[in-house]
């Protein structure tokens, strides 16, 4: 009874370790491939229970998450012929696992791989544009075709997804700072003169049309006061021939006396004959 017992334990054990070994399971966050003397039978399994070959067949195990990377400094050479230094990280996954594996196998594999071909992109691009489009708003597409031809090769070659580039910091060498800012202020102060001359010239083309408005006001109005003028003094003219025509006596009276207030101011003296016609709205006693 006890080598039946025993012979009962013993097939029990080995049945359990044939049914783990059989049977395995793949997480959410996971993809697999079965492997048999080194070479993969499978190709990638979805998440859930599959079954191999107990002691003849393996599985390895890929992340399908999206992973971090932090890119190498990379001194990049701009399209006006600055050089700057550039710290990026790239986001990727794992797209074709049985590509992945015959390519690279693993995650530590990848990266220097991954690295050289973001790196390669990243000069491609930069290499086209200028330091101001790069630290700009361009920023992001430019980072976008860096993606694109990172994925582009990568899939090709390696079986990975590139989802982002991104450059964290983008810094001037040390060498080239104060080069740059010296330009960068002469640009500025070579801007500020030139905004000044422009205000400069606008004020004058202000100030020269302000005068010529004036002008032409004061023209105007001169011509206006010298036509009410004329109008008064031919209304002035006409109302004396009315005068004359209706009391001719009456104005003449009237213009002499005019004539003696303008003649006759204060200490004047006229001697004129008794006969003058002057004085003949005057009655003289002899």
């Amino acid at each position: 009874m006890n080598s039946r017992k025993i012979l009962i334990v013993v097939l029990l054990v080995i049945a359990f370790a044939v049914f783990s070994q059989a049977f395995f399971t793949v997480r959410q966050d996971q993809t697999a491939i079965v492997m048999q003397f080194g070479e993969p039978v499978s190709s990638a399994l979805s998440p859930g229970a599959h079954f191999k070959l107990p002691f003849v067949q393996h599985v390895v195990y890929f992340d399908t998450r999206i992973l971090d990377y932090e890119a190498r400094r990379a001194d990049v050479h701009t399209l006006d012929g600055k050089v700057i230094v550039l710290d990026s990280y790239v986001r990727w996954r794992i797209r074709d696992p049985l590509l992945f594996y015959k390519t690279v196998r693993t995650q530590n594999n990848a990266l220097p791989r991954l690295n050289d071909t973001v790196y390669s992109a990243l000069i491609n691009q930069v290499n086209q544009h200028t330091l101001p489009q790069i630290v700009s708003g361009e920023r992001n597409a430019i980072m976008e075709k860096v993606t694109a031809l990172a994925t582009k090769e990568t899939m090709k070659e390696y079986g990975i997804q590139v989802v982002d580039v991104r450059i964290k910091r983008a810094d001037l060498p040390s060498q080239n700072q104060e080069d740059v800012f010296r330009r960068m202020q002469t640009d500025r102060e070579r801007e500020a003169r030139q905004y000044r001359a422009d205000g400069k010239r606008q004020a004058t083309i202000i100030r020269s049309e302000a005068d010529r408005d004036y002008a032409i006001i004061v023209a105007e109005a001169k011509a206006q006061a010298e036509a009410i003028r004329a109008k008064a003094d031919a209304e002035v003219v006409r109302i004396y021939a009315d005068a004359l025509s209706k009391a001719p006596e009456f104005y003449e009276f009237m213009r002499s006396l005019e004539a003696y207030r303008q003649g006759f101011k204060d200490n004047t003296r006229i001697i004129l004959p008794t006969d003058s016609p002057v004085l003949k709205h005057f009655h003289l006693r002899e």
